[in-house]
């Protein structure tokens, strides 16, 4: 399957982000405040969008959110590739931590990327999650 990943406007995300991760909830709720300080890349299988991720920034460190890929796209590389990408964005950048709140249903996900658990626990609005995180490099000048 030949996957592309470009960067997306954020309202491009909120389907994906509502019928993955939040089925029950409405269009309009998805949006968050931050997705303006966002950047936000979509990967598409054909013409297909077939996953969605939001990065922030802060500093050195790089958090991503919202990573969702299409039921039909799932365990086919779409999730693995988004990943890779945003990591490779953040260590051009500058970035030496990419972290995210994992759902504990995808810390196995995370784990074969390389990411380490902190420990760090919390609920919210019905999901539990752990704090995750992968130290990268910057290049070398």
């Amino acid at each position: 399957m030949m996957i592309s990943i470009e960067q997306i406007t954020p309202e491009l995300t909120w389907r994906l982000r509502r019928d993955v991760l939040y089925p029950n909830q409405k269009l309009f709720e998805m949006e968050l405040d931050e997705d303006t300080y966002g950047i936000h890349f979509g990967a598409f299988s054909d013409v297909k969008l077939a996953g969605v991720v939001s990065l922030f920034q802060k500093g050195a460190d790089f958090q991503f959110r919202k990573l969702a890929v299409d039921s039909s796209q799932q365990n086919m590389g779409v999730g693995s590739s988004l990943l890779q990408y945003i990591t490779d964005y953040a260590i051009e950048n500058g970035g030496t931590r990419i972290w995210c709140n994992a759902r504990l249903t995808a810390i196995g996900f995370y784990l074969k990327a390389d990411f380490l658990q902190t420990g760090i626990l919390y609920s919210k609005n019905g999901y539990d999650y752990e704090v995750m995180e992968k130290a990268i490099q910057p290049p070398a000048k």
